[in-house]
């Protein structure tokens, strides 16, 4: 590992215990209960959840990715893979032609098969969980000392527009306990002295048109019910993605008052650890020879 690195949190686990878990989880899929809408599908036996997948990992792609957070990015790029398909129905996902949203909720079992021989094979990455923050808490377990970092998203705080665009009206409060557990498992982020993200909890947040995801009551939960010092990456990307046209209310990006009003609503909650992206990064080139 690099100098100053902090090694991941499973290799603090001995390999039989690595292989329980993975063990454990992949039991799950029998019935599967990964996330929250329970669907109960045989996944071994060839059932297809709600998720659209069944026993096997489906990878839509895999590379660096340069368009992350700066604490993840670092001067390399973050090291990504992108899950296909879906346990949310985000109506406006930017990722909609692959899965919806690139959440790992529902292949987590076959994540955890990979990293035991991969573990063995030498891995020495931190673990990055990135997911759309619709998790049970009891699943979410099976990752305590194994993920050094958790991305959520929190998107909605309000049920009725979870309903609407997420078609799961549970998401606020499912969100509010996984991120308290995620929390627990791994406390607020913590970096390098290069600025690097080592551990901890990084949750971003799409401001949406109108003021629609309840921007300033999701930074008061942070701020109140987990920390202060979260690390918030408010989004100001927005634009109306997959079906986003079919709804009106969503069927334009966001404006720059909108977005200086969410910033606004922020700090006002107490939330002062916001992203703020470095200056652009230049790559020099040298010739070979």
């Amino acid at each position: 590992m690099p100098h100053g690195s902090v090694a991941p949190a499973y290799l603090s686990l001995a390999p039989a215990e690595l292989r329980a878990r993975a063990e454990a989880a992949r039991d799950v899929l029998q019935k599967c209960v990964l996330c929250p809408r329970a669907c109960a599908a045989d996944r071994l036996a060839g059932e297809l959840g709600e998720c659209e997948v069944g026993a096997k990992a489906m990878v839509a792609s895999f590379h660096p990715h340069f368009g992350e957070e700066d604490p993840l990015v670092g001067w390399g790029g973050s090291g990504t893979v992108f899950f296909t398909s879906c346990s949310l129905r985000c109506v406006f996902c930017q990722n909609f032609e692959i899965s919806r949203l690139v959440t790992p909720t529902h292949q987590v079992p076959q994540i955890l098969e990979a990293l035991v021989p991969a573990a063995a094979a030498g891995l020495r990455l931190p673990l990055v969980c990135n997911s759309g923050g619709y998790e049970a808490v009891a699943r979410l377990r099976l990752l305590d000392g194994i993920v050094d970092i958790y991305m959520p998203d929190f998107k909605f705080a309000d049920p009725e527009p979870a309903r609407t665009y997420l078609d799961a009206p549970a998401y606020p409060e499912v969100a509010k306990a996984a991120l308290r557990e995620m929390h627990r498992q791994v406390g607020d982020l913590v970096m390098d002295e290069d600025g690097i993200a080592r551990r901890g909890l990084l949750v971003r947040h799409l401001v949406m048109p109108g003021g629609l995801a309840g921007t300033r009551a999701i930074m008061r939960f942070l701020a109140r019910e987990i920390s202060r010092d979260t690390y918030v990456n408010l989004m100001a990307q927005y634009r109306p993605c997959g079906l986003a046209h079919r709804y009106p209310a969503i069927a334009r990006p966001i404006t720059a008052a909108e977005y200086r009003e969410a910033l606004a609503a922020a700090r006002a909650e107490g939330i002062h650890r916001l992203d703020e992206p470095r200056p652009a990064r230049v790559l020099r080139w040298v010739p070979a020879g």
